[in-house]
């Protein structure tokens, strides 16, 4: 169960963050899916999840998302990454700068039935923005 639990995370990274495949999601992440790291003001769920990679993926397409660690045991999957993008859209009211940004993180990811049920993640937010 934890090389098929570790697949799944690994298709999320390649399919939604490199091939920019949203529609992915609703083929890898549960319809009652939990996020207990969205971003404020996005709704809960699958529906925030959306939201939250569409905003960075309008701000910085064509990220390339490494799969630098992954570790599994039972239902859990941790994945340790890194993200290489250039800013070419707006962030959260910060225009396009044109710089390329170099980004590290952590997520946990609860897997059910073959899909992402639950997740937790944290990224160097303040790396990124000193980088812009």
């Amino acid at each position: 169960m934890s090389e098929e639990n570790k697949a799944i995370a690994r298709r999320f990274f390649e399919e939604v963050w490199n091939e920019g495949n949203v529609a992915a999601i609703d083929e890898l992440v549960a319809a009652n899916y939990e996020d207990h790291s969205l971003p404020p003001g996005m709704p809960p769920g699958v529906e925030g999840l959306k939201q939250t990679i569409g905003m960075y993926q309008t701000a910085f397409p064509g990220t390339q998302m490494t799969v630098e660690d992954e570790v599994a045991e039972g239902h859990s999957v941790v994945v340790r990454w890194t993200g290489r993008a250039t800013h070419t859209g707006e962030l959260m009211g910060i225009p396009p700068t044109g710089k390329q940004v170099t980004v590290t993180g952590i997520e946990i990811y609860r897997v059910a039935g073959s899909k992402i049920v639950e997740h937790w993640g944290e990224f160097d937010q303040m790396g990124m923005m000193q980088q812009l």
